[in-house]
């Protein structure tokens, strides 16, 4: 047997003993996982702390729907395709509270945004740094397209838009990113 085959192959032997009540095949499920998940998040939340709670979230879920994992996938896949439901559905929900219920300011209190058209210089060759400036949209479908490896499709569902409104947010993060990483 191969050797890239052998962690598979364990983890679907600790996912049949989660399954089963076993909360150390689920410990070992959690620590062989942690790390990518909070990786994960900390990308689309961009923040340590929310990223450290949707990791926690992801994690609590994932137990109390374990006995539904029908394992025609892998766990970590499995655990992946929760977290990117679990931060879009907080997305969501955060977008829906700021509508309903933070004040419009008044004409004379606008201010423009400060915000940093380009990169800091030590940031200047750093992918993530970039990545972390573009704006929430592009942002969140070049992670879900070009890092996740989600089709156009797939992210018009998940962030309810539509598939042409996908490429072009790809279109425009990509061309941002290589503008930004030229300098």
């Amino acid at each position: 047997m191969p050797r890239e085959l052998q962690p598979e192959r364990s983890d679907e032997r600790l996912v049949r003993l989660a399954q089963k009540g076993d909360t150390a095949a689920f410990e070992s499920l959690y620590r062989s996982n942690l790390q990518r998940i909070y990786a994960l998040a900390m990308r689309m939340l961009r923040n340590p702390s929310a990223a450290e709670e949707a990791t926690q979230e992801v994690f609590v879920r994932a137990w109390e729907r374990l006995r539904s994992f029908r394992r025609d996938s892998l766990f970590s896949s499995w655990l992946h395709r929760m977290t990117v439901n679990l931060i879009l559905d907080q997305l969501r929900a955060r977008q829906r509270f700021d509508e309903r219920f933070v004040e419009e300011p008044e004409a004379a209190d606008l201010k423009p945004a400060r915000q940093p058209r380009h990169p800091p210089a030590a940031a200047r060759l750093d992918l993530e740094a970039a990545v972390a400036l573009l704006p929430e949209q592009a942002r969140m479908v070049f992670l879900l397209h070009d890092v996740e490896g989600y089709r156009h499709r797939e992210i018009a569902g998940l962030l309810e838009i539509a598939e042409g409104t996908s490429k072009a947010h790809l279109h425009r993060a990509r061309r941002q990113l290589r503008k930004d990483l030229a300098r």
